[in-house]
């Protein structure tokens, strides 16, 4: 099973994603996670991202893309893997096309949270609340203006890959509104149709 998640910030991206790879037993990539992997391991592209990341830049679609490539390519992705937070943009769509075309491999569905912007910062503000009463600090990311700025780049960057999945004919809508349990059992449902 290889999926990609899509959606805007706050709509239960990693959640799902979480949900999945404890049912479908497939590990979840996120970017954010590869690249400091990739630094850790001292792997030739962790090596250029540290550089970069180092100099306070942003690291170039070139090497997150040499990043997931070199992700996939590991044992644990063989039976699938779950994308979420990438691709970002079309060029990295482009990208993910091309590295399962050189391993004779294709996306099984691309799965769209569908959701209301208005409610995602309801949400986000309850996420905060929440950490801050289990003692926890909130997420950087998880207050009102932060949220904006991301929602902004994601309809900027990211909502176009929606319609390049749907005219590739794989993307899938659940609504990501209702309720955690029930967006599991709509994504469990929309798989079971591929």
């Amino acid at each position: 099973m290889r999926l990609i998640l899509l959606g805007p910030p706050g709509a239960g991206k990693g959640t799902q994603a979480q949900r999945l790879v404890e049912k479908h037993g497939v590990p979840q990539l996120s970017t954010g996670d590869m690249l400091r992997a990739a630094v850790a391991a001292g792997t030739e592209v962790g090596k250029r991202a540290k550089a970069v990341m180092d100099a306070g830049e942003l690291v170039s679609d070139e090497i997150v893309n040499a990043i997931v490539a070199e992700r996939i390519g590991q044992s644990d992705c063989a039976n699938g893997f779950i994308l979420d937070g990438y691709p970002r943009t079309l060029a990295q769509a482009d990208a993910v096309e091309a590295m399962l075309s050189e391993r004779d491999l294709k996306l099984d569905a691309t799965i769209e949270l569908v959701v209301d912007d208005a409610a995602l910062v309801g949400r986000i503000e309850k996420r905060a609340q929440e950490a801050i009463a289990a003692g926890q600090t909130p997420r950087k990311d998880d207050n009102a203006d932060v949220f904006d700025e991301r929602l902004r780049e994601y309809y900027k960057k990211t909502a176009a890959l929606i319609g390049y999945y749907h005219a590739k004919g794989s993307l899938l809508r659940v609504d990501g509104m209702k309720t955690i349990d029930e967006v599991t059992a709509e994504i469990e449902q929309v798989l079971a149709s591929l």
